[in-house]
């Protein structure tokens, strides 16, 4: 997944696969529709890096939505920890992929 990376839009995320790495060179299944930002200006003599943020979507835990409604409808997914009526409990949740949820 390859984060949007302009302010006006939310449509800009990608989902591509990789066919294949050679070095720093990553080549996809399919070209981006999108331009995104990869850019590292000075401020102050400073560099500050800004460039699109790349995310891996499969996981060995699936928490899916609805697929007949959910991309249409915008929702997203809800994951909800219970404790036994004294706020102890805590979730950390790592390494899960969500899909179908909004």
């Amino acid at each position: 997944m390859i984060a949007g990376t302009t302010w006006w839009s939310s449509y800009d995320h990608e989902e591509r696969y990789i066919a294949s790495i050679d070095g720093s060179y990553i080549t996809l299944t399919e070209a981006l529709e999108h331009k995104h930002l990869s850019v590292a200006p000075e401020y102050n003599g400073v560099a500050v890096e800004m460039r699109a943020e790349v995310g891996l979507l499969n996981r060995n835990v699936v928490f899916r939505g609805n697929p007949e409604d959910s991309k249409a409808d915008l929702f997203g997914a809800h994951i909800m920890v219970h404790s036994p009526g004294d706020e102890s409990s805590t979730a950390r949740i790592h390494y899960i992929e969500l899909t179908e949820s909004g």
